[in-house]
């Protein structure tokens, strides 16, 4: 039998395929719960509400949206935050700017890889060579 202390609560629990303790896999089945009915009353509600109304916090609350168990399309103002800077999104992990910003700063570094890689040498740029003075 594995052991693993739960991520959650810290609990020493025999190791599941969750990687949690079943009390807290109880606890996050019944926030999800919560967000649903509250969802189904108030379907314009914001993260925020959302947050403040079941006391889920924002950070499970986009677990539930990014596992596909909340849906976002009949909660036209519920967006979770973006992973790098924090703007609210509807979908995926970034918003479009700092994806865009990802995808530039990606290009550059492959580019300069691929500069470096082909030989080409910049002024200043010295080889040498090694010479074996004891076998002639």
């Amino acid at each position: 039998m594995n052991l693993a202390n739960c991520p959650r609560c810290g609990r020493l629990f025999a190791a599941n395929f969750k990687d949690m303790c079943p009390n807290c896999i109880k606890e996050i089945e019944h926030e999800y719960e919560k967000c649903v009915q509250y969802l189904r009353e108030e379907k314009g509600a914001t993260i925020q509400e959302l947050s403040e109304a079941t006391e889920v916090s924002i950070k499970q609350i986009t677990r539930f949206i990014r596992e596909g168990r909340i849906s976002v399309m009949n909660a036209p103002n519920l967006m979770y935050p973006c992973e790098v800077c924090g703007n609210l999104i509807r979908d995926g992990h970034m918003c479009d700017s700092c994806r865009s910003r990802l995808t530039k700063e990606l290009n550059q570094a492959m580019h300069e890889e691929a500069n470096k890689d082909s030989g080409t040498k910049k002024q200043g740029d010295a080889t040498y060579r090694a010479v074996d003075k004891f076998h002639k």
